[in-house]
């Protein structure tokens, strides 16, 4: 065998051995279905009872390993948010130990959470968060819902830009707690892995973080996997933009505002050079 011969042969059989190596290719992360939420459109709103449910799936699932360090226990009582009670906020804040100091001796000590306070983080820093879960870093949820969405493309893009649709974020969240399911045929995940189809990469290494029947409702909802992945993305696209409704009121009262300016710009200017003519 000449020398090109045997150069060829070689490296076909490096091939060989690394398409064998390769992991197989993730497929195409699914696009999220469109949901209907009581905040979108213009004259959107959130829904009290959704975001108080929402809350409640973060408190019991969620935040055993993500954090909300944007939101304070007093923002649960604002206008336009959950509007918990100032009593129910002390409840809830006093439920969680918050670390301050220092004393007078110069040490760091625990005390009972107050409104003011913000919602701790499960780990003392990142470090520790990526220790605990073998080198993942659950993100902090603050803006999560902002933070996240899927790729449109035209003419959905130019669509949703004249429908003023901006609900990607929660949309791709409730998308995302729904879809795990089992790797296909052929596709081996490796320890602390899971298949989830609208991830991108599909690999994703975070476990199903909700179940049917997992959370207690007191209002009749259905405590279905469905519903918990929906209020709890509600919950986190306020605690992301919290002044949604006030935004979409004083944007109403602009647009009101400049049409009756544009009008009495327009008598104006026919009156001024109504002498011209």
């Amino acid at each position: 065998m000449t020398v090109r011969g045997s150069a060829i042969l070689v490296a076909a059989v490096a091939a060989l051995a690394l398409s064998q190596a390769a992991p197989a290719p993730a497929a195409e992360a699914a696009k999220p279905d469109r949901q209907s939420w009581s905040f979108q459109g213009p004259f959107g709103h959130y829904d009290r009872a959704q975001l108080q449910r929402g809350l409640k799936v973060y408190r019991e699932v969620c935040q055993a390993c993500h954090g909300l360090k944007l939101v304070a226990f007093r923002n649960l009582a604002e206008t336009g948010g959950p509007e918990f009670s100032e009593g129910q906020v002390k409840t809830i804040a006093s439920e969680y130990k918050i670390q301050d100091g220092p004393n007078d001796k110069g040490e760091m000590f625990e005390r009972d959470g107050r409104p003011s306070d913000r919602f701790p983080s499960p780990d003392a820093n990142e470090q520790a968060a990526r220790a605990r879960f073998n080198g993942s870093y659950p993100p902090d949820l603050s803006v999560i819902a902002k933070a996240r969405s899927y790729e449109v493309g035209l003419p959905g893009a130019l669509a949703d830009f004249f429908r003023q649709y901006q609900e990607h974020g929660p949309d791709y969240l409730q998308a995302l707690l729904t879809g795990y399911q089992e790797p296909p045929a052929g596709v081996t995940l490796p320890d602390g892995q899971y298949w989830n189809k609208y991830f991108p990469g599909n690999r994703i290494a975070m476990s199903q973080p909700l179940q049917d029947g997992q959370v207690s409702y007191t209002d009749g909802t259905p405590e279905k996997l469905d519903q918990y992945a929906r209020d709890v993305s509600a919950f986190l696209m306020w605690a992301a933009e919290p002044h949604l409704e006030q935004r979409k009121r004083i944007g109403f009262q602009v647009m009101i505002f400049l049409i009756i300016f544009a009008g009495l710009m327009y008598f104006t200017k026919k009156k001024v050079w109504a002498d011209a003519h």
